[in-house]
């Protein structure tokens, strides 16, 4: 199964996984980049999922995460990312972004019907 890989994007416009991954030196924005490839194509097995998130595990360097969530069967959104020293406060922030984007979607379903 291949997924679609896209980044939330804030109400205000900004990317907080752009924002992340633009911080990156080029060797760990290409690991990232190939981890992102790794998710469209179906591969989830580096994959942890736990509160409404996942956290995809970077062996490498300063262990890189990312954090994402399932949007239905076949999207992906990225949430943002960060590295095993700021786990903590990486996983309360995506849990957070993925809150208010779930709320966000709903009002806006609502306000469609």
């Amino acid at each position: 199964m291949t997924f679609q890989v896209c980044e939330l994007i804030e109400e205000d416009g900004t990317s907080p996984y752009e924002d992340w991954f633009l911080s990156l030196d080029p060797v760990a924005a290409a690991k990232i980049a190939t981890a992102k490839l790794r998710m469209s194509q179906g591969n989830l097995s580096n994959v942890n999922w736990f509160r409404g998130i996942g956290e995809y595990k970077i062996d490498w360097g300063p262990g890189y995460r990312i954090y994402l969530a399932r949007d239905g069967l076949k999207i992906i959104v990225l949430l943002g990312g960060g590295t095993k020293k700021g786990q903590q406060k990486d996983i309360d922030r995506a849990v957070e972004l993925w809150e208010r984007y779930k709320l966000r979607k709903a009002k806006e379903m609502k306000r469609r019907q």
